[in-house]
């Protein structure tokens, strides 16, 4: 009887699902479509930017070769094992001298950072960036003002400065006449012609025009005169955009930052050459060379 009243003990196992071979793929793939959607996003960004635009973000990874080799403008030009030099005890002369013209690519370099970081705190010149572009070239630093479709710097045909334009040149001029370095002012058109060609006002009168024009604002914002080398135009010779001679970007005005060496040779070429002796005292002309000159007596 015992046994028959021995209760049934029934165990009811649950019933799981087939585990998974883990999630590591789910990462893999999160980091996939994140990657891809970086992409597209720049490359949307790329496809709906301007020429300028463009041009601006290209400027902003260009580097002379003499500053990307050295690593940049940050860093050290010290001989020491120690960084900054000086008081290396195995390096008794300290920090090398920079020769001029590492001085003058250093002082052009830090003239573009210090007009960028001008651009950005003002708050004209800000609305103004993708027009305002600055690179360094083997002239010097230049500081290219382009015209953009709704936005021209002059009246159409005309040298007369909008106000904008003169904002920005004003702006621009008290930062140059602090540099020791001369400048040159090149004003550029497209290349539409004028309905007489060039027979008269043509649009070399007019590059020239918007060259001076641009000279006068800077000056006006505070520059001296005497640190203008060269005004000049150059109409559509050297189009910004060779696809496109029409286009608004290449009509702008050119300032640029002489280097010492191109400077010296611009002076040099254009210095005026005398015969002299080596002791200064001017050598004698042929009398074949001297012009011809009546006697009073002869004349009737």
């Amino acid at each position: 009887m015992s046994e028959a009243r021995r209760p049934i003990i029934i165990i009811k196992r649950p019933v799981r699902a087939a585990a998974h071979h883990g999630g590591a793929w789910k990462i893999a793939y999160a980091d996939f479509m994140t990657a891809m959607m970086a992409f597209f996003l720049v490359m949307w960004l790329l496809a709906i930017s301007t020429p300028v635009q463009l041009a601006g973000i290209a400027e902003q990874f260009k580097m002379p070769l003499k500053v990307a080799l050295s690593g940049g403008k940050k860093s050290s030009t010290s001989t020491s094992v120690i960084p900054g030099g000086g008081t290396d005890p195995t390096h008794a002369d300290g920090e090398v001298k920079l020769s001029a013209e590492a001085q003058d690519l250093q002082r052009q370099d830090e003239l573009k950072q210090r007009l960028a970081d001008m651009i950005e705190a003002h708050p004209v010149l800000k609305l103004f960036r993708p027009q305002l572009l600055i690179d360094i070239t083997p002239e010097g630093l230049r500081i290219q003002i382009v015209d953009s479709g709704n936005r021209p710097m002059f009246d159409r045909s005309s040298d007369i400065v909008m106000s904008y334009m003169r904002t920005i040149l004003r702006a621009i001029g008290p930062v140059l006449n602090e540099q020791p370095n001369k400048i040159t002012l090149s004003g550029h058109t497209d290349s539409t012609l004028y309905t007489q060609g060039d027979k008269s006002y043509s649009n070399w009168e007019l590059s020239a025009d918007r060259a001076n024009a641009s000279r006068r604002e800077l000056i006006a914002g505070g520059m001296q005169d005497a640190k203008v080398l060269r005004v000049m135009g150059v109409a559509s010779s050297m189009p910004f955009s060779q696809e496109d001679p029409l286009a608004p970007i290449n009509r702008r005005i050119s300032i640029v930052v002489l280097n010492k060496r191109t400077q010296t040779q611009i002076e040099s070429a254009n210095a005026a050459k005398t015969n002299s002796r080596p002791g200064g005292a001017p050598l004698p002309v042929p009398a074949a060379a001297m012009p011809a000159v009546a006697d009073p007596a002869s004349r009737n």
